[in-house]
């Protein structure tokens, strides 16, 4: 399928560093677009469930349903207001890791940027930022599930929780026989070292080496999607790049259950051999 842009993703676990590493990749010349989480992919799920169930799907042969989803990336991007002038993208859904097949089809080459971190500082750095609100309303967490700590931290790692389904479709990502595509990019590892990370990641893109401006990193795309999950500062990015402060809140029984789930720290977990990015 061809395609006017060079096309890569970007999913993986929440709070891990995901908008802080768009922020930086689009000071790179080469990147036309990198961001928070995008509705390409659940458009183009939305079309191709039309294409494949149904009395319509005698209407679609291969060629032009690999023509339609072409067109909805071709289409929202061209459409794009992209300062730089690059036709590298990075589209950002948590939902591709569990559409690596799909992403094959479409564009064979394209990589997938999993941003990853320890899951008991993931939980703390939600907690923190429910807390901030005292009237508690973030609508990541359920209403009724907001009441105690416990029940937020069992609603985030729900099935269907902010975390709970990152950490499913990441692990099934990993494991499955399409993980050649995945670059692990851990988040400790990044703000530790940012400059080695960039490099690293420009490497196995094939991205042209840029210097970035680690002291003035700008990102200012947020603000409404933050407002909407009345959750303000979720993506909030800091003019530097830091290891951030850490105060654990976590009650220990949360913190047993939550530890040693690092599966991209143990080279024998990595059977399919994804590039992954991390101090060991």
């Amino acid at each position: 399928m061809s395609s006017q842009f060079i096309f890569h993703c970007m999913s993986g676990l929440p709070r891990s560093g995901s908008t802080l590493l768009a922020a930086i990749l689009r000071q790179n010349p080469s990147v036309q677009h990198a961001g928070i989480t995008s509705p390409v992919l659940p458009m183009i799920v939305k079309i191709s469930s039309i294409m494949v169930e149904g009395e319509l799907t005698t209407e679609f042969n291969e060629t032009q349903r690999k023509k339609l989803i072409s067109g909805i990336i071709n289409n929202y991007y061209s459409n794009k207001k992209a300062p730089l002038i690059g036709n590298i993208v990075f589209d950002n859904h948590r939902m591709w890791c569990t559409r690596l097949n799909l992403l094959d089809y479409i564009h064979p080459h394209s990589r997938v940027i999993c941003c990853v971190r320890d899951p008991v500082w993931i939980i703390n750095s939600f907690e923190r930022i429910i807390q901030s609100d005292p009237l508690l309303g973030s609508r990541l967490i359920p209403i009724e599930h907001r009441g105690t700590l416990h029940e937020r931290v069992e609603a985030l790692l729900s099935s269907g929780g902010a975390f709970g389904y990152c950490w499913k479709a990441i692990r099934e990502a990993f494991y499955s026989k399409f993980a050649k595509k995945l670059i692990i990019v851990d988040y400790d590892t990044l703000t530790k070292r940012p400059k080695e990370t960039l490099m690293r990641l420009e490497s196995i893109l094939g991205i042209k080496h840029h210097i970035y401006d680690l002291n003035n990193i700008k990102f200012n795309d947020a603000n409404k999607f933050d407002e909407n999950l009345n959750t303000i500062g979720l993506h909030s990015v800091g003019k530097h790049i830091h290891s951030p402060s850490r105060c654990l809140t976590l009650p220990p029984d949360i913190v047993s259950r939550l530890a040693g789930c690092m599966f991209w720290r143990d080279p024998s977990e990595n059977r399919e051999n994804a590039d992954i990015i991390c101090d060991t």
